[in-house]
């Protein structure tokens, strides 16, 4: 290993380690604000959809196979099925709507 890569490995760590430590040395005693209380409930899923949403459009060589399979986890999801369901769903309209583009 290089010494950048080991540099990059101590950094990451810090972070990781600074994230989680933080919220225990903010906040020692219980938090009674419902606004902060449901900053910190939501902020995960805000940050997980910012991260997931723009690579599912850009993860097929096609956008509108990536708009149908978003098309259907976003149905599937909505009428509450199991993650597995919307996830092969979401896989098969994709690749449906990638092989009728290759057909036209």
């Amino acid at each position: 290993m290089t010494a950048d890569t080991l540099i990059y490995i101590a950094v990451m760590a810090g972070v990781t380690y600074a994230v989680r430590m933080l919220p225990f040395v903010i906040f020692r005693k219980k938090i009674e604000s419902k606004f902060v209380k449901n900053f910190l409930y939501y902020v995960p899923y805000a940050v997980l959809g910012a991260m997931t949403i723009p690579a599912v459009f850009y993860s097929t060589g096609n956008i509108i196979s990536a708009v149908a399979g978003f098309a259907a986890a976003v149905i599937l999801a909505f009428r509450n099925k199991s993650l597995l369901t919307v996830a092969i769903a979401a896989c098969g309209a994709a690749f449906a709507a990638d092989m009728i583009m290759s057909l036209i």
